[in-house]
């Protein structure tokens, strides 16, 4: 493997098609302000550099990245990628993850918006997050220990498990699709509107008008907090172990909860059962 060491590129595609290349130490940066210096590369390990160009790794298929900062001006860095993986790797540029497959992510920093679009097959572990429409029609996500800040986060994902994370993030898994999210704490407003086959367990649900026009919803032993107007025109199985602030209409199956301060049923097509005590 050709190592490329304590380099400074600015150039456009400056290691355009590279295969079997560790890049170490370098910089992606200067008055050239050259566009997409990785594209098109294969069977590449970068480890510590530094990125504050535009589009570096676009087309890219084996790619490492470690120990490295892509900047505020490193914007939609990875695009139609294929088995990536990125360990101790701050990510500050817009549009950061698109369009990619079978990606790992460990111990990372992103602050990027609209990250991780139409991804499919996707690991991150121990990561901390602020992003808006954070992975938006993506699928196949494996979340563990992931905290998130940010709104409109993981709206049209399917078949994705998440554990002992923390999202605060309104109108999260709005349509999301076949999710479990076990062991986490969900704050935000309107969360998983128009779901279907959504599971939460053992989890903590902080905000207003949660869980309105699902299909095929499940609470297992959750605790709701500040949770007002839930469960709007819903299909669902739940068992919650707190007091809920308010539940209106329940469209179809069964609440049992611990304590319900106002329960509104005045529309005659919610056949809801709600039990209390």
């Amino acid at each position: 493997m050709q190592v490329i060491k304590n380099q400074i590129f600015d150039e456009e595609r400056a290691l355009y098609g590279s295969n079997q290349v560790e890049i170490v130490g370098c910089q992606f940066d200067g008055d050239a302000d050259g566009e997409s210096a990785c594209k098109e590369c294969s069977n590449l390990i970068v480890d510590d550099c530094y990125f504050n160009l535009r589009y570096p790794f676009w087309h890219n298929h084996t790619l490492s990245i470690k120990e490295s900062t892509l900047t505020e001006n490193c914007r939609a860095a990875l695009w139609y990628s294929s088995d990536i993986t990125i360990d101790n790797t701050s990510m500050l540029g817009i549009k950061a993850l698109r369009e990619c497959k079978h990606v790992k992510i460990n111990d990372c920093t992103i602050q990027s918006p609209e990250f991780g679009w139409s991804v499919d097959d996707i690991e991150m572990n121990r990561t901390y997050v602020i992003s808006e429409y954070f992975m938006l029609r993506s699928s196949h996500l494996t979340f563990n220990y992931v905290n998130l800040i940010g709104k409109y986060s993981f709206q049209y994902i399917e078949d994705s498990v998440f554990s002992s994370c923390v999202f605060d993030t309104k109108d999260a898994f709005w349509h999301a699709k076949n999710i479990t999210i076990k062991d986490s704490v969900i704050k935000g407003e309107y969360l998983a509107w128009y779901c279907e086959n959504v599971t939460f367990d053992n989890c903590t649900i902080i905000g207003t008008q949660p869980f309105c026009y699902c299909k095929k919803l499940k609470l297992i032993n959750c605790r709701m907090i500040d949770c007002d107007l839930s469960f709007e025109k819903s299909e669902v199985e739940a068992t919650i172990t707190s007091s809920v602030t308010s539940i209106k209409n329940p469209y179809k199956g069964t609440i049992t909860v611990k304590e319900v301060d106002e329960l509104i049923m005045d529309d005659e097509h919610a056949k809801g059962v709600v039990i209390a005590g």
